[in-house]
This record gives C-alpha cells, sequence and structure tokens, in this order.
C-alpha cells in the first residue's frame, strides 16, 4: 500500500509537467509552418509591388511617345482649339517649307509661273556662267543694254595682270533662284540692296618701304691732307651751291707742294733760257752742250707737270700757263689764297695768312646734312668734315612678296605714302633685286622720287604701291555682296519685275561673278553683272543661307566633265 500510495504522486508529477512539453512543442511545429507560408507569399507580393511602381513611368513613357508622333506628323505646330473640339473645317497647308514662301507662288517648284530665261552655259572667255558680257540679255534690267568696247577690254586687261579666282565651269547653282513671299518679309530679314555703278579702280601690289637719300646725289666730305681747321663756313641745314667752300684748313703739305711747283716754275724759265742762249750760238758751241741742255729744259718741264698734278688733286683749280711769264713775285702771289673765293679772302687776316690753306669744296648742290668739324680741330683723310645730300630726288626702297614679281616690271608707277602723313608721292620703278631675303622671302624694288618741294624725308617708313592696272570706269558692288559657295563666287541680282506690281515674284538670281581688285569698300567685277541691275548687298547672308539650304544634301550639283 505503500509503495503504491508513494509511486501515485510521482506518476502525476511525471504527468503534468509533460503538458506543458507537449504545448511547447505544438508552438514550435506552427511557427515553421507560419515561416513557409510567408515566404511563399513573397515573391508575389513582390510582383505585384514591381507591376504597381512600374506603371507611373510606363505612362509617361506612352505620354512622350504620344507626343513625338504627334509632332513629327504634324510638323511640330500646336493645333488650334477649333481644330481640336472640330467646330471648323480642315484648311489645306499652302506652304512650300523647302522655299520658305507659298506653294502656290513658288516658282522654283512650279517653274511655269516664272519661267526662266535662255541659259548660255559657260564662257570660257571670262570664266563665269550666262555671261552678260557676250549676252546682254541675261542682264536683270528692262532694255537691254549696250556692251562697249571699253567694257571687253577692259575685262581683258583686268584677266592679264593677275590670276584671278577661278569658278567651276560645271557648277549649277547658277540657275537657282531665291524667292520671298512679299516685300515685307525681304525687308524682316535685313535685306539691302544696291545699284551697280561705275567707279574709278586702282590694282596694285602694296608694300612696306622707306625712304633715304640718293647716294648719287650724296656726298661726305673730309680733308685730303692732314691738318687743322681754320674756318667754317657752313653748318646743317645750310644750302651750298657746286664748288661753294665749307670750310678751309691749315696743310703744310699744301705748301710744300706751292713751294715745289713755284721752283719748277723758275727752273723751268730758267733752262728755257739756256737752250735759247745755246741755239744762238750754235755755231760756236759743241752740239752736246745743247742736247744737255734741252735734256734739262725737259726735265724742269716735267716737274713743273708733277708739281701741277699734285695740286689738282688736292682739288685746286690750277692754270700753270697763266703764271709762265709772271714773276716770282706775282707766282707767289697767285698760289697763296689759290682756290680761296674772293669772299672767304675777305674773313681772313692778311697779315698772319700763309700759303699752307685748302678749301672743303662741295661737288654737288644740296644742303648739310651734317657736320662734324669746328675751327682749330685737327683733322685728316679719315675724319669726315660734312654730309651733302641733294634732296630733290629720293630713293624708295619697297618689300614686296615674292609670288608678286612676275607682275613686276622696270617703268611701273610707284605711289608712296609716308606714315602720319597725308601727302602722297609718285615715281617709276627702276630696278628690281634678283635675289630674295633669305629670311622673310620678300623682294627688294627700288623707285626714285621727286621731292621738289622737300616733304620727303630720309630714313622715313611708309607704304608703296606698285601701281599694276588703273581703271576709270570700272564695274563695281559693295564689298562683301558676293559670296564664296564652294565653287563658284556668286551674287543676288534682283528680278526686273520686282515692282511691276503688288503681285510681282519678289525673286533674285543667283548670279556668278568674276572678281578683280577690291579698293575701299568696293570691289570691282570683271564680268557677272552690268551697271543699272540691282545686288542685295547689306543682309545677303540671308539670301545665302537660304541658297545653302535648297541645296542641301545636294551639294552645288557640280559634276566632274
Amino acid at each position: 500500500m505503500s509503495h503504491s500510495i508513494v509511486d501515485a504522486p510521482k506518476q502525476n508529477a511525471s504527468c503534468h509537467p509533460a503538458e506543458p512539453s507537449v504545448k511547447g512543442h505544438q508552438v514550435d511545429t506552427a511557427e515553421p509552418e507560419k515561416a513557409k507560408k510567408t515566404e511563399q507569399g513573397r515573391p508575389l507580393r513582390r510582383g505585384l509591388s514591381l507591376v504597381l511602381s512600374s506603371i507611373g513611368p510606363t505612362l509617361v513613357l506612352i505620354g512622350f511617345a504620344a507626343v513625338f508622333y504627334y509632332g513629327h506628323h504634324n510638323d511640330w505646330r500646336i493645333p488650334k482649339f477649333a481644330a481640336l473640339t472640330g467646330s471648323v473645317e480642315t484648311v489645306a497647308d499652302d506652304w512650300c517649307e523647302e522655299h520658305a514662301v507659298p506653294e502656290s507662288i513658288c516658282v522654283e517648284c512650279d517653274p511655269t509661273l516664272m519661267p526662266k530665261g535662255p541659259d548660255y552655259g559657260w564662257c570660257e572667255v571670262h570664266g563665269v556662267h550666262n555671261c552678260v558680257l557676250d549676252h546682254p540679255d541675261v542682264a536683270q534690267i528692262k532694255e537691254t543694254p549696250s556692251i562697249l568696247p571699253s567694257d571687253l577690254e577692259r575685262a581683258a586687261r583686268a584677266l592679264a595682270v593677275a590670276p584671278r579666282k577661278e569658278n567651276n565651269s560645271a557648277c549649277k547653282i547658277y540657275q537657282t533662284r531665291i524667292q520671298f513671299a512679299s516685300i515685307e518679309s525681304v525687308k524682316q530679314a535685313g535685306v539691302d540692296v544696291e545699284l551697280i555703278e561705275r567707279a574709278p579702280i586702282v590694282e596694285a601690289i602694296t608694300g612696306s618701304g622707306e625712304i633715304v637719300y640718293d647716294p648719287t646725289k650724296q656726298a661726305s666730305l673730309a680733308s685730303r691732307v692732314p691738318g687743322s681747321v681754320w674756318l667754317v663756313t657752313k653748318g646743317v641745314g645750310d644750302l651750298v651751291t657746286k664748288g661753294e667752300v665749307l670750310a678751309v684748313v691749315d696743310a703744310a703739305q699744301v705748301g710744300d707742294l706751292k713751294t715745289n711747283l713755284l721752283r719748277a716754275l723758275a727752273e723751268e724759265n730758267l733752262q728755257r733760257q739756256n737752250v735759247s742762249r745755246l741755239n744762238q750760238a750754235r755755231s760756236a758751241i759743241a752740239g752736246s752742250r745743247i742736247l744737255d741742255a734741252e735734256a734739262a729744259l725737259s726735265k724742269a718741264q716735267a716737274d713743273v707737270l708733277s708739281s701741277e698734278q699734285s695740286l689738282r688733286n688736292l682739288g685746286f683749280p690750277i692754270d700753270t700757263e697763266s703764271l709762265r711769264g709772271l714773276s716770282e713775285r706775282q707766282v707767289l702771289d697767285n698760289l697763296r689764297l689759290l682756290g680761296i673765293p674772293d669772299e672767304i679772302r675777305a674773313q681772313l687776316n692778311s697779315k698772319t695768312i700763309t700759303s699752307n690753306l685748302i678749301p672743303i669744296v662741295s661737288p654737288i648742290e644740296g644742303f648739310v646734312t651734317q657736320r662734324h668739324v669746328a675751327p682749330g680741330e685737327v683733322v685728316d683723310p679719315t675724319r669726315i668734315l660734312f654730309e651733302v645730300a641733294n634732296t630733290s630726288q629720293m630713293w624708295l626702297t619697297l618689300n614686296v612678296p615674292l609670288e608678286n614679281m612676275d607682275q613686276l616690271a622696270v617703268g611701273q608707277p610707284i605711289r608712296f605714302q609716308a606714315d602720319g602723313s597725308r601727302y602722297e608721292v609718285e615715281g617709276k620703278l627702276d630696278w628690281i633685286s634678283t635675289a630674295a631675303d633669305s629670311q622673310t622671302r620678300m623682294v627688294q624694288v627700288r623707285a626714285m622720287l621727286p621731292n621738289v618741294d622737300g616733304k620727303l624725308r630720309s630714313e622715313t617708313f611708309g607704304t608703296g604701291q606698285i601701281i599694276l592696272r588703273e581703271e576709270s570706269d570700272a564695274i563695281v558692288i559693295p564689298k562683301g555682296s558676293s559670296h564664296w559657295e564652294g565653287c563658284c563666287q556668286v551674287v543676288f541680282v534682283r528680278d526686273k519685275h520686282y515692282f511691276d506690281s503688288p503681285d510681282s515674284f519678289k525673286v533674285f538670281h543667283v548670279r556668278s561673278v568674276r572678281l578683280g581688285a577690291t579698293n575701299g569698300k568696293f570691289t570691282e567685277v570683271i564680268s557677272g553683272v552690268l551697271p543699272g541691275e540691282v545686288i542685295a548687298a547689306a543682309g545677303s547672308d540671308v539670301l545665302r543661307a537660304q541658297l545653302l539650304k535648297n541645296n542641301l544634301g545636294a551639294g552645288c550639283d557640280c559634276v566632274a566633265e
């Protein structure tokens, strides 16, 4: 009994604690099942969330696609509200996008509205299409103009004097016309026109230059013998004549030469008398004595000639024939102030005067440009005392590009304007260098410039023009009114019927031209247009842009021949 009583509680005790464990076991098995179900539901929720989150961007993309589709098919124009509501009837589109005019009046799309004139094609002589010099009926002038012989001659001169930019003979762009819807649209585009006229034109080669004294009319003066300056009579800027004395130098060598001449003249006179006396007594004396006397006379004459030549070499105007027959005193008086003019002699002290004086004389007429001496200074032949230049004619040297050499010729006129001066002088090209500068690749040319009024100064710089051609009545257009289209130089010529009526077509014709020289605001036209025609000037870039647009993708229709 005891045994069972003891065991019963144990059994109960063992059974009751098992309950919680069983419950706990049940909880543990339920949680994995729930987690398993949660894991199975997650992909579905993620998919649903992804679909819901992508609805917004997808709708935006669909909206963009719809706008793009509508814009592409309606030329990106927003329809009017009445069109959207359907309250008005649809109006037909009458606009030519290619030529920017109503399609009903577009002469390019429908050439029958405005038939093109005759097409004469390429002109081999003048290098343009539909040459107005050969076919004046092409000109946009109501009355066919007359071509003067001078126009053809001028074009020939222009083409011969220099190479010109060439047009492409195969280009078809000249057949194009640029049209505006109305006069108001021309004004709104900023297009202005100019009448083609005649004006003087000068074609020249321009180069930088320098003016210097003419070396053939310039003299550097020095004393021919050593000595000291006795007197100075001229200064810088003084005008001197040929043979005029600028200074007087005291040189001992001059006195020695005068003394030698005096002795030689005395000896010559003595030997001449001796020969005369012996010839009178020829029958009474030996012939050898006469021969000796004649030899002595010849020697004396040679000494006179030698002394005379020595004085001439120093610039003295000596004449020994006028001295023969004079006494020694008279000869000395003549030699003492030899070469000294009377106005200088008046300035000398006759009591202290010597026979050593030598004048410094100008060999040319001109101005004293430099003086480097003062009275009392010691001088010698190596020292320059004066610079004298004749400024009535100056030298101009120009530097010209080597590539222009074929256009130059001796005798061509040259115009020169010094920097900072409004004075222009003209001369003649008289020398072209045979060599080019190794660094600048420029060639030097020279011209003689008259300077009678003395306005030109030596060692001044400026700009010179070698005149190649000068036309008094050239055909000109405003600078910048022509355009290079890749293969042709063109202008835009207004149609001659432009103002006939309000309904007249507002058309500009594309015309190929050949250009010449440019002077200031004007450019010469060798061929392509005639006086009286009207072209687009300011704002012509608008027509050029339309021309490029019309030919976009097709180029200029140039086909190699």
